[in-house]
């Protein structure tokens, strides 16, 4: 809970084209009551606007891992939303890789039991691949809740970003047998 005893949802984004429209996720967040602070993979941050994004939540978007000593600027999450994530972070992700600060947020997450959902968003052979399909069984086994978007032939990505579930990422979220424990 943030000093006004809202709920705050951390929404992570990685370096996928369908991050541009995360504004979406925190209109639904924000009107139901949610503080949301965005945070981006270092190649998230290339498809979003940053400073707007500060403007809508009220906080600095992060990106990087802070320095050591350093207050965070950030209140704690209580639920996340990792959306869109790409193969490649579900792959670290599951290895439980932290080099950045994404990675760190969501593997500290799962260990926490925190209320995580996840909206992969790649072609068919990236989401198809057999490492990436164990990825998403063991953090689906780990309580993770994954939100399935429409895998689509590699290098037609951008039709399908307009069909981009952020409503059903949202809904998931407030579904998720953990939530009741944050909100």
């Amino acid at each position: 809970m943030n000093d006004e005893g809202k709920p705050v949802l951390y929404a992570i984004v990685t370096g996928s084209p369908a991050a541009h429209d995360v504004g979406t996720l925190v209109e639904l967040a924000q009107a139901d009551g949610w503080d949301v602070c965005v945070i981006a993979s270092p190649y998230g941050l290339r498809f979003i606007d940053a400073d707007a994004l500060a403007a809508k939540t009220g906080h600095t978007v992060r990106s990087q891992y802070k320095d050591p000593g350093t207050p965070d600027v950030l209140p704690p999450a209580d639920a996340m939303i990792a959306a869109p994530i790409t193969a490649n972070s579900l792959a670290k992700w599951a290895a439980g890789i932290a080099d950045t600060l994404v990675l760190g947020l969501l593997v500290e997450a799962v260990g926490k039991g925190l209320p995580v959902v996840a909206v992969p968003f790649s072609n068919r052979a990236h989401l198809g691949f057999p490492a990436i399909q164990d990825a998403i069984a063991k953090l689906s086994g780990w309580g993770v809740t994954m939100v399935t978007s429409q895998p689509h032939k590699p290098g037609n990505g951008a039709s399908q970003i307009p069909l981009f579930p952020w409503g059903s990422a949202w809904q998931a979220l407030l579904d998720h047998p953990r939530t009741s424990l944050t909100s």
